[in-house]
């Protein structure tokens, strides 16, 4: 099944544009039913499809992926060369629903499930990936016995599956369900409406040593050792950042891009590919926030993670840390910072703050001409 959210940026295309992702991909012929026929003649079609031949499910995500990229180069959703706009997106989430036996094609039995390189879409070679960050993969395994158990069912949250998709859908940002009972599908279909979120998937990953402790007192407590060597949960994390609609227009509306990780070669005749999801490494030296007035900026929650938790029990909600690419500076491996993480006063969540390039050099240039730079607790 492919879901597209609605909520995206429209192409100029429009509707043409809409029913044309049907026309140019002739691998979705199975399903005689386009965007002008109506939900009853849909569903009409998806009970009367037949399954036969193998087990090509690497070949069927890549056209799904496809089908959803088919007009992203025209509508310039993905902006190539000039940063990524987390404010231009298309949310999709796609759900396999699978029995989680081994994959088969014309060669034998795979072991692991693979994904098509060569796409026949213009522009799909600039992305190394077959999806983008606002695209996710979730699995239903259904597990189901034969035969009723007779043992109690232990409540609880539905494990990953260990089939060859789980990998698959982790790499998108989703995940996998192993479904062992009718309950643990019901418990899945309401997680996966929850997923439905409109955002796109994010690496973040730290930077440097780690932060000093910080005492009870909420106070650095220097006598506390910093282990910056183990690694952490908090130091690597896979997450999507909530990207909110405009309440007035009802789609997304943001000013700063995250900056591409290479610094631009006018001598180069392509653009080299970037990965599907950024990486976006924060510094856990402990700044203060800036914005400067009449100056916009971008903020976006993150999705709880153990990052988010570690940033949130330090309870420093007045000071953030900086955020870089890595390759977007010419002189500097690490870059400048682009923004900043920071805990809401509230300390309920963590936001990320998008601002210029190299922020911290061009709002004092900009604070001096207004004569100000107001520190803002946000």
């Amino acid at each position: 099944l492919c879901w597209q959210q609605e909520e995206a940026r429209r192409t100029e295309l429009g509707v043409a544009g809409a029913e044309s992702k049907f026309d140019g991909l002739e691998e979705h012929r199975a399903l005689g039913a386009g965007w002008k026929e109506n939900h009853a003649t849909f569903m009409n079609e998806l009970k009367n499809l037949q399954a036969s031949g193998l087990t090509t499910l690497g070949q069927a995500l890549r056209s799904s992926f496809d089908l959803l990229n088919l007009n992203r180069l025209v509508s310039g959703i993905d902006n190539y060369g000039q940063g990524r706009n987390p404010f231009f997106l298309e949310p999709s989430i796609l759900i396999t629903i699978t029995d989680g036996n081994k994959l088969t094609n014309t060669a034998g039995v795979q072991e692991e499930l693979h994904l098509p390189l060569n796409s026949p879409l213009p522009g799909s070679e600039l992305t190394k990936e077959p999806f983008r960050w606002d695209q996710r993969l979730f699995a239903l395994v259904l597990r189901l016995p034969g035969a009723a158990s007779v043992e109690p069912e232990q409540l609880g949250s539905v494990p990953t599956d260990e089939s060859a998709i789980t990998q698959m859908c982790e790499v998108t940002g989703g995940r996998s369900y192993c479904v062992r009972t009718q309950r643990m599908l019901n418990q899945c279909l309401e997680s996966l409406v929850q997923k439905v979120q409109s955002g796109v998937v994010i690496n973040f990953e730290k930077s440097g040593p780690d932060p000093a402790p910080i005492g009870e007192d909420g106070l650095v407590d220097s006598s506390r050792p910093i282990n910056s060597f183990a690694s952490q949960p908090w130091h690597s994390c896979h997450k999507l950042i909530y990207v909110r609609p405009n309440p007035k227009t009802g789609v997304p509306v943001g000013h700063w891009p995250i900056p591409e990780s290479f610094w631009p070669d006018q001598n180069s005749p392509t653009l080299p590919p970037r990965t599907a999801h950024p990486v976006v490494r924060f510094s856990c030296v402990d700044c203060e926030p800036m914005v400067i007035d009449k100056l916009p900026f971008d903020k976006y929650e993150l999705e709880p993670s153990p990052l988010t938790q570690y940033i949130l029990e330090r309870k420093s909600p007045h000071t953030c840390w900086q955020v870089f690419v890595s390759g977007s500076g010419k002189y500097s491996e690490l870059g400048h910072p682009f923004g900043y993480l920071k805990a809401s006063t509230t300390l309920t969540c963590v936001n990320l703050f998008v601002m210029p390039y190299n922020y911290p050099v061009l709002l004092p240039l900009l604070a001096e001409e207004e004569s100000y730079l107001l520190p803002v607790h946000v």
